[in-house]
């Protein structure tokens, strides 16, 4: 069993990491500041392969693994998690077009992806079902042409910001079964948004509802199957509990770094405060649980390249242990810088507010808990 990164996973890293130090990480207070990132930023990511991480390569994307993808959310969240987490939706998106959009779609929609020209946005969740994504109300009645699209999308990422969004509709009966997906592009008649959420945290993402009103597609924005639906979206969440994992990683490993900087560098009794034992311990107890989540994330991640028949309950329990991880620390590394802690200027208060979220989206912590139990009871 080797747990060594190969020079390729260490090279994209590295690539990934010093991205974000330049061309993030001194803007993150700002574009939070502003509510909004930059559209400038995405096509730099896209040159560097990231529109498209686990697209394959006959697509036109970089083929990464799993396991490869999540050192490039680790890296880039050690910058700022909320862009992190944003391009990952996007990837998220994308690799369902890859995997379930027809050739003609995907020859039309894909390039512009990649390239991250085409911003994505991932409409599941709905004022009304969060959880249970399969009570979704959301309706697209086939005519002659396409689909009419009626209904609310909750908590979207990108909403009113990004250029298309890949949608979970109502085709059919009530049940997962009458769900499918559909794709829908900014600019299209009867889509509309809500007002800009005003959130605790992952301030620069613009969220809004999406609205539909008697929105028309045609019917080549109809992504696989009809009654699929439910199931392409389901596939995709495993892949961003570990995105989601790696992006609180990435932060922690951040706050830690500049705890440790501010313990050498604060005095109190005439030593710096690094040197007192029982701050030492909260410094150990901290690192030993960050390097826990990190191979419990890796692991997590081999077994869903793998294929492994219980892939989707380590994802599940590695999304679960490492979000809780993640802001256990930061808000430990908060405590530690005292009342400078509380301040912007430190940068550790922003990564308080941006890690509680994702213990509450891509499944919230208990439904993870839900599947690793009945995985339990299953194998019982």
């Amino acid at each position: 069993m080797d747990f060594a990164m190969s020079e390729e996973q260490t090279a994209i890293f590295d690539m990934a990491h010093a991205f974000g130090q330049e061309n993030i990480a001194p803007f993150a207070r700002q574009w939070e500041s502003e509510g909004t990132i930059p559209k400038s930023l995405w096509p730099q990511i896209g040159e560097l392969g990231f529109g498209g991480l686990y697209v394959s390569e006959d697509s036109g994307g970089s083929g990464l693994s799993r396991l490869d993808a999540t050192l490039v959310f680790e890296a880039l969240s050690m910058a700022c998690p909320s862009v992190a987490a944003f391009l990952s939706i996007h990837n998220m998106c994308a690799k369902m077009l890859d995997t379930f959009g027809s050739d003609e779609m995907k020859s039309r929609i894909m390039p512009g992806v990649l390239s991250l020209e085409t911003v994505l946005s991932y409409c599941l969740t709905e004022p009304g079902s969060g959880s249970d994504a399969a009570a979704l109300k959301t309706r697209a009645e086939k005519t002659n042409e396409g689909y009419v699209l009626n209904g609310t999308k909750a908590f979207i990422s990108g909403g009113g910001y990004s250029d298309a969004y890949v949608c979970m509709v109502r085709t059919g009966d009530a049940g997962p079964k009458g769900i499918s997906t559909v794709y829908v592009e900014d600019g299209t008649p009867g889509l509309s948004f809500g007002a800009m959420e005003d959130k605790m945290g992952w301030r620069s993402q613009p969220t809004a509802q999406v609205q539909f009103d008697d929105c028309k597609i045609s019917a080549d924005n109809l992504v696989g199957d009809e009654g699929q639906g439910f199931k392409y979206a389901m596939m995709g969440l495993d892949g961003g509990r570990l995105n989601i994992s790696s992006c609180s990683l990435g932060a922690a490993q951040t706050a830690l770094n500049l705890t440790l900087t501010y313990m050498s560098e604060r005095k109190a009794f005439g030593t710096s405060i690094d040197q007192f034992q029982g701050l030492q311990f909260r410094l150990a107890d901290m690192e030993i649980e960050l390097q826990a989540a990190r191979v419990f994330l890796r692991q997590a991640a081999w077994k869903l390249d793998q294929g492994a028949p219980d892939a989707s309950k380590h994802c599940a329990m590695a999304k679960k242990f490492v979000t809780e991880a993640g802001s256990k620390i930061v808000d430990q590394c908060l405590q530690l810088h005292g009342g400078y802690g509380y301040l912007a200027d430190y940068g550790i208060e922003k990564l308080v507010r941006d890690l509680r979220v994702h213990q509450i989206l891509e499944g919230t912590n208990e439904i993870m808990r839900v599947i690793v139990a009945r995985n339990m009871l299953a194998a019982r």
